[in-house]
Parts: structure tokens; sequence; C-alpha cells
């Protein structure tokens, strides 16, 4: 989501005027909320999904895991997000038989009411208003050989705060590839990839004096404000994932990202997954480890945890995790998701 309020760009705007010495990209897009991670599963392993194979959750991470999708699936997802906002995802596949498999997602944050305060009224005037974001995208991803994988994402995103919105359209790829059978698999994508997109809005809606030295003049004269056009969080992600078969019950999996992002500096995060029995799954994680800027870090260790079953020919899983935010304290998700 995006931090900032009405005001946020034309502020931005002023201070690229000034030195550019200590800057960063942090803050300098739009669209935040795109950023974070829909899956408990993967989150508890420090968020390095883009080698994951198995799972509709996975898919965000890697669009390539589309095509490795198996039958019908749904997955929900909540997380208690940072000063009480609400985030929200679901998600559907859909086999195409020969031709791969389809995605549907839904992505939903938002921010309660908050009060409405002026210079004049510091304790609020009476009248609330909210931040929403959402994203609506559809999947396609195929299966090519028996080792290598590709899928494509769209997502139409919409900002909104009070009454002023943005919209933009954005473009996820990525491949997947497995070396062996049972062994390392290697993958890459690019997310977030759109056009560039401007708040507008009744809120803008603002009333002038074109020269208020003028004796008579008209002091109320209607015109509209505009912010300036921002981009979207592109994000590059290039990662390995390994499984190790420890005894006949206990499996563990390995996975370390390297990610590139548009607004902020680079970093690679890993982590593992113990599962035993295909039953019970403990993972922890860290993220963002080897970012040049400390100050660019905001995110850390990460654990996690799942049970997974059937209840006759229905698949189902439950996933726990938590995610160290440093001086933002911690966030949760659970996901729960269902095969058919």
């Amino acid at each position: 989501m995006s931090r900032r309020s009405l005001p946020g760009p034309t502020m931005l705007r002023l201070r690229a005027a000034g030195s550019a010495a200590g800057q960063t990209k942090t803050g300098t897009t739009i669209g935040q909320f795109l950023l974070i991670e829909p899956s408990a599963r993967i989150a508890g392993m420090g968020n390095a999904g883009v080698a994951a194979w198995q799972g509709l959750d996975a898919a965000y991470y890697n669009p390539a895991v589309i095509g490795l999708l198996d039958g019908y699936a749904v997955q929900f997802t909540h997380s208690a997000w940072l000063a009480d906002i609400a985030f929200e995802h679901a998600a559907v596949s859909l086999p195409a038989g020969k031709w791969g498999n389809v995605t549907a997602t839904l992505t939903a944050l938002n921010s309660g009411d908050i009060a409405v305060r002026t210079v004049e009224q510091p304790m609020g005037t009476g009248e609330r208003y909210s931040v929403s974001d959402v994203a609506i995208g559809l999947g396609y991803g195929r299966r090519v050989t028996d080792r290598f994988s590709a899928g494509i994402r769209v997502n139409y995103v919409q900002e909104t705060i009070w009454h002023t919105s943005l919209n933009t359209v954005v473009l996820d790829l990525g491949t997947l590839y497995q070396v062996s059978e049972n062994g390392l698999r290697i993958g890459a994508s690019l997310s977030n990839f759109g056009t560039q997109g401007r708040f507008r809005g009744r809120d803008l809606a603002l009333v002038y004096d074109n020269d208020p030295g003028r004796y008579g003049d008209n002091g109320t004269l209607p015109a509209d404000g505009y912010t300036d056009a921002f981009a979207v969080p592109a994000l590059f992600r290039v990662g390995l994932g390994m499984p190790f078969r420890l005894s006949r019950m206990a499996n563990l999996q390995v996975a370390v990202d390297a990610f590139h992002p548009s607004d902020n500096t680079e970093g690679v995060s890993a982590g593992a997954e113990l599962e035993y029995g295909r039953r019970l799954a403990l993972r922890a994680g860290w993220q963002d480890a080897f970012q040049t800027k400390w100050e660019d870090r905001e995110v850390g260790l990460t654990l996690g945890g799942g049970v997974q079953g059937k209840v006759d020919v229905y698949g189902y899983r439950v996933d726990y995790a938590w995610a160290e935010h440093r001086r933002l304290g911690g966030t949760h998700r659970v996901t729960v998701g269902l095969r058919f």
C-alpha cells in the first residue's frame, strides 16, 4: 500500500529539487501492497519462493508454477498487517487440459476509517476517510517440457485515497526449470512490470487566485490539482530450490532467492522447510540479507508452520507465518487452501 497522503506526490517533487545526497529509492513507487506476499507457507521460509514448485500460493512468486498445478484449487490468505491494516488474498486455479492451467486472483488491502484532520481542526473535522488497494489478476501457465514451465499473469491495480484514485495494469512473467526429477530447481520471475499511474479525483479540486495582488480579481477560480505519475514497484527474482530426503518420513526443502527491486537495493532471502510425514511442517528463514543500505531493510527473521491432509478426495492445507519488521513490529499471515 502506498503510505503517502494526498499531498505526498507534491512533497516528493519538491524534495527532488534539493540535494540528492543520502537519498534512496525507497518509497518512490505506487502499489506497494503488490509486494506483500500472500503465502504464509513461503513467508515462513523467508519469502524465498521463486523456485518453489508446489501449490497455488507459489504462483505469486513465479507464474510458471501455474503450469505445474494439478486439478482445481482455491486459497485464502488473511494477514494482520502493520498499523491495524487488513490484507486479504484469494486465488483459484482451473485446469485447461493440454493447454495448461488458468488462475484468477483477488488482492485487497484496507486501512479502516481514519479521522480527517486539518491545520485549523487538528483534533478532527468529524469526517472520516479510508485508503484501499485492490488488484485483480488473471494468469496462465503451461508445462512446456517435463522439466521446464513458463507462465504469465496480468493484474489490474487500483489505489484509492478517499475520493481520489489511481489505476494501472502490471504484468508478471516467470520460468521454472527442474534440473532433475527430485533435485535442484532454478526459477526466475519479473513482477509488476507495467505503466505509470497518476491520482485523479474530486479531492484534488481546488480554487485559486490568478493574481492575488490585483484588486477586484476573482479569488475563487475553479481548478484541478494533479499529481506526478509514479511507476509500479517492479521486482526481478532469481533463485534455487533443493529438496533433501532425510528419512522415510522427513523431508527438507531449502530455498535461496536473489532479488533486484526498482525502488530499493538488492538483497538475498533464504529459508527452509522441514516436513514430517507429509502432514506437519516447520519453517524458518531470513529476508533481505546483504542489502547495501541498512536503513532500507525493515524485515529479517521469519518463522512458520503448517498442517496438511485429506478428507475423502479433498486435500486441505493450513499455514501460519510470523515475520519481523524491525521498527514496526511483526506481522502475521494465515493461509487456508483446498484441492479438488
